[in-house]
């Protein structure tokens, strides 16, 4: 064997037809651990694998004898430590100084099947990645026609609720109508001049105010003030108008009228916490033949009373808010007054961004106008407040003058 191939970067060895080693190069010496001594003569399953025997003789010693060559086997050596080496079997089978040979050149895989094992592993984690990846994508597409359905659900109720929305804002207008279809228009004949402001915080107001003309010189008028504002308020005040309008029209006392919307705000709620609702009420029956008033104060802000010299006289409360409290007794309280005196009634709304100070500077400095310069200048007195929040009550005054 000459150098080159004794020192050939692969194994090389030589076998007689019947299948013995004749001869081996130092790179298979060195791959198996075997000296030449060791190897030479042996039988060919002498480094072969247990498997690697069966498949030489099944496979490779018909197919060397019917080609004269194989290429590229795959098998596995046995090295002197029993360890199993991979390796790629090339053979060419030639008639050399009489006689048949077998050359074969065996090419190790070790590094090739770590490589290939390597590529194994990488692919399979890629599958896995790229079945974690379809996983998600599914689990996106679901959240996405979720998302849609969710979507198309609150387009729909989102419509229902406009739908909703302006048929509420068409009932409130409705509501807003027939609450200012119930007050009365001013008065003004020789006995007396009558004239009112009303605002509501909201579409409805729970302020409402009445003033009528019972016979030739009695005239009743009540301003009531129910807790609260919006639709509820507001229906409270129309189901006591109902009431306050028929007593005061018939001419019942001051008394019996303020026990009648008291005893029906009690019946309506039957005073349980979760539905209890009060309301501040002033009710005042002018007598202009005997120059009298009549009045009942239930819890709401004082009646100022300003005679012709400017001085000025508050019918203050005399009793507790109408609704409040079951079985109490209204005492009606008697004053009088001289022509050409004038009343001033408020609600809250009125008194809380100016002041009763203010108020009452108001009346006196314009004693001598007319109830409409002074009904301007309260007006606007309210809308240039310095407390913004006052806006958000309900605002109604009444203005009189005694002739």
């Amino acid at each position: 064997m000459n150098e080159q191939l004794n020192e050939a970067p692969c194994g090389f060895f030589t076998l007689s037809e019947e299948d013995t080693i004749l001869s081996v190069n130092q790179t298979l010496l060195k791959i198996l651990g075997h000296g030449h001594e060791e190897m030479e003569g042996q039988h060919i399953n002498f480094i072969l694998s247990a498997s690697a025997i069966l498949f030489h003789q099944l496979y490779l010693v018909p197919l060397i004898k019917l080609e004269n060559h194989i290429e590229e086997i795959y098998i596995s050596l046995k090295s002197a430590d029993g360890e199993e080496i991979p390796v790629l079997l090339n053979a060419v089978r030639r008639e050399r100084d009489g006689r048949t040979i077998i050359e074969c050149v065996v090419i190790p895989m070790r590094k090739r099947n770590e490589l290939e094992n390597e590529l194994l592993l990488a692919k399979k984690e890629a599958m896995t990645a790229l079945h974690a990846k379809n996983m998600a994508y599914a689990d996106l597409e679901n959240a996405h026609e979720t998302v849609k359905m969710q979507k198309e659900k609150l387009i729909e109720l989102n419509g229902k609720n406009e739908k909703y929305k302006m048929e509420t804002e068409r009932e409130m207008e409705l509501a807003k109508k027939i609450q200012e279809a119930l007050l009365p228009v001013p008065i003004s004949n020789e006995h007396l001049e009558i004239q009112a402001y009303y605002k509501g915080a909201n579409q409805l107001s729970g302020d409402l105010y009445g003033f009528y003309q019972i016979d030739a010189h009695r005239f009743g008028l009540i301003l009531l003030d129910v807790m609260g504002h919006g639709l509820s308020s507001a229906l409270i005040t129309m189901s006591l108008h109902s009431i306050f309008q028929r007593l005061i029209l018939k001419g019942s006392e001051v008394g019996a009228v303020m026990k009648e919307l008291d005893d029906l705000l009690h019946s309506l709620f039957n005073n349980t916490s979760e539905t209890s609702y009060y309301c501040t009420a002033v009710y005042l029956l002018i007598d202009t033949d005997k120059k009298e008033i009549r009045y009942i104060n239930a819890g709401h802000p004082p009646v100022v009373l300003q005679d012709v010299n400017g001085t000025q006289y508050h019918l203050h409360s005399n009793r507790p808010p109408l609704g409040m409290f079951e079985g109490i007794s209204f005492t009606t309280t008697t004053i009088t007054y001289n022509k050409d005196s004038s009343l001033f009634l408020y609600t809250d709304g009125v008194e809380e961004p100016l002041g009763s100070d203010q108020l009452c500077s108001l009346i006196k400095n314009h004693s001598k106008a007319p109830l409409s310069t002074l009904k301007q200048e309260i007006m606007e007195s309210l809308r240039n407040g310095k407390n913004p929040d006052s806006c958000k009550d309900d605002q109604c005054f009444i203005l009189v003058k005694l002739n």
